[in-house]
């Protein structure tokens, strides 16, 4: 597995190279800068590459953006000091979002998701008596409802025959995340998320206007998932 390292600093880049190599990745190659980073893309193929977000000239976003127009099969993980660039990483297409100081344990989890990307899934659903044939990236939301679940996509709601926790386990390696007893949400679906009650989240997705509001450990789940913890 080839992997790019871009970080303007040399104490980080040093740092994760030593935690790669702890993990058995010796195959990296490293960039200080934006401009750098695409060079070097342009004559190597990278399967991973691991992108610090605040740099001069260009930031870790506008980077990401470049490097995946090109190279559409790249795997990027983001590292940062900073928690409030997740919704930006995960537009670009990140696979995970790591904050700084992190673990080898949290490193290794997020190369995993590289190593076993999720297999191609489709689900068959019904509303009334039509049926739609859903991919993972069609859905904004799951609703818990008795026995099934209600899928919410472009079209609107249709029912799919099973109990939230069984699709919750279906869906989990696509980017869904219980947020709610009664929610699952598509975490590269959202548009915003605002704070209720000190402890609870708001969220809004792209494409329609409607808001889900997880429960206090729904918001703990989701705030652990971009610290890169279990």
């Amino acid at each position: 597995m080839n992997i790019l390292i871009v970080d303007d600093e040399p104490l980080a880049r040093a740092r994760l190279t030593r935690l790669l190599a702890t993990l058995g990745y010796t195959a990296i190659t490293h960039a200080s800068s934006g401009a750098e980073a695409i060079e070097l893309s342009r004559n190597h193929p990278f399967d991973i590459a691991f992108l610090d977000i605040s740099m001069a000239e260009m930031d870790g976003i506008a980077l990401g953006y470049a490097l995946r127009y090109t190279h559409q099969d790249l795997s990027i993980i983001y590292q940062t000091a900073y928690d409030h660039y997740a919704l930006k990483a995960f537009d670009v297409g990140a696979i995970d979002y790591l904050l700084k100081p992190y673990t080898a344990d949290a490193l290794q989890r997020a190369i995993g998701r590289v190593k076993t990307p999720p297999k191609a899934l489709r689900l068959i659903a019904k509303a009334g008596e039509n049926h739609y044939l859903l991919t993972p990236n069609d859905i904004f939301y799951v609703k818990a409802d008795l026995s099934e679940v209600i899928f919410r996509t472009h079209e609107g709601f249709s029912y799919y025959p099973k109990k939230i926790s069984d699709v919750e386990t279906l869906l989990d390696p696509h980017g869904f995340l219980r947020i709610h007893r009664s929610y699952l949400i598509n975490l590269n679906a959202i548009k915003a998320m605002e704070t209720i009650d000190q402890s609870r989240l708001s969220f809004t997705f792209t494409s329609i206007k409607e808001s889900i509001e997880s429960s206090k450990e729904g918001a703990k789940l989701f705030r652990q998932r971009f610290k890169g913890e279990k």
